[in-house]
């Protein structure tokens, strides 16, 4: 198993690993498809462990909408994936600050676990943007891309200079700028979203009036 232990989760001594999935997002909320996404990836790829990566602030993003703060966001994903194996929450690109830029994650990853594989769980639609992402050459050659493609959603051809992995999962036709609406709205999230996490958004006071 390669790689030193370290504080790279949630600030608790993150245990070495030899196979590590990274799964970054704004997770505004995180919802059963990213979990399934995990999951899936956790049990095909033999993954030691599963990385929820919180985005601090999500480049895409910015300007287009109002975020919810990056603590919050990460508290809802601890509470999603609390108890669940293989499954970390991780606070990195908050604790970096500024935007959040994935070769940058993974390069802190690999300083800090030398010789573990880094596996970078993203969806199909994802994948085809990846031309867009910053620094993307040096990103290709730090980890193998695992590319989640939805039951019954056409496949994409793999993007060129990376080594690629594809995983199927079943067909969720659920998104968080929808839950944050059904959330505003006072509709049910039930089973969508994890309860754990329901409670913690409540608890929080997030996505009432419409945030």
């Amino acid at each position: 198993m390669g790689g030193a232990v370290d504080e790279d989760t949630d600030g608790r001594a993150a245990h070495p690993a030899g196979r590590v999935g990274i799964l970054g997002g704004t997770f505004d909320p995180v919802h059963v498809g990213h979990l399934v996404a995990a999951t899936w990836a956790r049990d095909a790829l033999a993954l030691d462990r599963v990385l929820l990566v919180v985005a601090n602030e999500p480049w895409q993003k910015t300007g287009h909408r109002t975020v919810t703060p990056a603590e919050d966001r990460l508290a809802v994903v601890a509470a999603a994936v609390d108890g669940v194996p293989g499954l970390e929450p991780c606070r990195m690109e908050i604790d970096r600050g500024g935007p959040s830029y994935t070769v940058d994650t993974v390069r802190e990853l690999s300083g800090r676990h030398p010789g573990t594989r880094f596996f970078l769980v993203v969806g199909a639609d994802v994948a085809t943007e990846l031309d867009t992402w910053h620094d993307v050459g040096q990103l290709a050659g730090l980890v193998t891309l695992v590319i989640v493609d939805r039951g019954g959603v056409g496949r994409a051809p793999d993007p060129l200079g990376w080594q690629v992995e594809r995983l199927r999962i079943p067909a969720l036709d659920v998104s968080s700028s929808e839950l944050r609406h059904r959330l505003a709205a006072g509709s049910s999230v039930d089973f969508l979203i994890p309860g754990a996490a329901i409670l913690c958004i409540g608890r929080l006071g997030l996505y009432a009036g419409g945030r």
